[in-house]
């Protein structure tokens, strides 16, 4: 009938206006978030959800949790990086860039050092606090499968670090982690711990 017609023509209208209103609003949201935090990669997380709970609430974090930049500036996935990293992985190559912050020639935000272990804050952090924590010296330590019997003492040592790191920095709790190897997304290969917390943790964690 004609009123149906013209019913269901009026829905139709007030269906695309709502619509309208709230790609207006995705807009604005986009924006204001490029504007708060201009590193973040909005696509694909396109949520309003995503982008305030995922990210601008944990204080400030500068990219999505699973996401770094590398130094052109663009975006890659930590797999990515990790998969990359194992494929022109070579052992008896002596510097990463972590060996380079031990030696002082790259600079980093260090919390604690000692004869045997160095603690400094991740450039790509996590989680509000985000710290690694490394051996001074290497020696053959690349990834933790490597570890030697000899050097028992050492990851003992790097343990204990780390938990002094996590007490002083996060007393309600912090998460250690390392990763090993491609399927464990390593991404340098000298021996890591990261330090993560100042923030309710999720579990599985990936």
């Amino acid at each position: 009938s004609t009123f149906s017609k013209t019913w269901g023509s009026r829905r139709a209208t007030r269906v695309r206006r709502q619509l309208s209103r709230s790609d207006i609003a995705m807009r604005r949201i986009q924006v204001l978030a490029r504007a708060v935090v201009p590193s973040l990669v909005l696509a694909p997380f396109a949520s309003p959800a995503y982008l305030f709970t995922g990210c601008l609430l944990q204080r400030g974090c500068a990219a999505p949790l699973t996401t770094t930049r590398c130094a052109s500036g663009e975006a890659k996935d930590e797999v990515q990086l990790a998969k990359e990293a194992a494929e022109s992985r070579d052992d008896t190559t002596p510097d990463t860039i972590f060996d380079k912050i031990i030696r002082k020639e790259i600079s980093a935000k260090i919390v604690f050092e000692d004869d045997r272990a160095l603690a400094f804050r991740d450039v790509s952090p996590q989680a509000p606090v985000h710290v690694l924590v490394i051996p001074k010296v290497k020696d053959g330590l690349t990834q933790l499968q490597n570890a030697r019997e000899d050097q028992e003492a050492l990851l003992g040592h790097l343990i204990y670090v780390a938990s002094r790191v996590g007490k002083d920095e996060c007393p309600e709790g912090y998460r250690l982690v390392i990763n090993d190897g491609k399927h464990g997304a390593q991404s340098v290969y000298h021996l890591h711990i990261h330090v993560l917390g100042g923030r309710q943790m999720t579990w599985p964690p990936g």
